[in-house]
């Protein structure tokens, strides 16, 4: 391990092996390090933070902190980070509302600058969160999803796998996953395709993707109605339909007015 002598590391803190600590950063009890992970000049890695190995978290930032929500009574929760996280400069996450309950970060996934996690978030893999985005308590976001910098999230609400958020919006209800939206008030504009070929989906599985949105946001029938029984059996519209389905804040359904064909 390299720790720098004006770092403040708890005796009952876990640092495991290839652990660095720059000047004044602040690791306290309860904490453990996953091995090779840098934890940055002035960062506060606060009781009850997890993280996987080879991550990186950021100067200024602060992980681990009070959840911001009146109905925390000081019990004993949890922030779990996964392997290959990066965390930037003053970034803050909050650990969870409610005993033995975890905000949650997942491998791969990138929290830029000045960006919030806030208490009970669940991000899954390879997420992006950019800038000064503003995530509110409970937000459970999909794998590999990119929300825009300085947007912000409402409690609650869920964002698909492989969706993207643009820049400055504002999401109150759920986007489903492969879908491209923006704006205050946010408006849906049409499919992830660049987010989709980069995750390796098929020509053809694009395409039905995008007849999915066409049919959700551009027909008078239903999925189930317009949707032959090989296509609903895909993974794709098993997805798309749960997501649907699942809803309880409701699904943004409104198109920008440069919304694709």
């Amino acid at each position: 391990m390299n720790i720098h002598e004006t770092a403040i590391v708890s005796p009952g803190a876990i640092l495991e092996k290839g652990v660095r600590a720059g000047p004044y950063a602040v690791i306290e009890e309860g904490v453990r390090i996953g091995a090779s992970s840098t934890i940055a000049a002035h960062a506060v890695v606060k009781k009850g933070v997890v993280t996987g190995v080879n991550c990186s978290i950021g100067e200024h930032s602060v992980i681990g902190g009070k959840p911001q929500d009146t109905s925390f009574k000081g019990e004993e929760s949890f922030v779990y980070i996964g392997d290959n996280v990066c965390i930037r400069e003053f970034a803050t996450v909050h650990r969870a509302t409610g005993r033995g309950k975890a905000t949650v970060i997942g491998s791969g996934s990138l929290i830029m600058a000045y960006a919030h996690v806030s208490h009970n978030c669940s991000l899954e893999e390879n997420v992006v969160v950019v800038n000064a985005v503003q995530l509110a308590g409970y937000v459970r976001v999909g794998e590999g999803a990119f929300i825009g910098g300085s947007s912000g999230v409402h409690q609650f609400v869920r964002i698909g796998r492989l969706a993207m958020v643009g820049a400055h919006s504002y999401l109150t209800q759920d986007l489903p996953p492969f879908l491209l939206g923006s704006g205050h008030p946010f408006r849906i504009v049409g499919v992830n395709r660049v987010g989709l070929e980069r995750a390796g989906f098929s020509e053809e599985s694009r395409m039905l993707v995008k007849k999915l949105f066409r049919i959700a946001y551009r027909s008078q029938d239903t999925l189930e109605q317009a949707l032959t029984p090989e296509e609903k059996d895909t993974f794709e519209a098993r997805e798309f339909l749960g997501f649907m389905s699942d809803s309880t804040r409701g699904v943004r359904l409104k198109l920008s007015d440069e919304a694709e064909a």
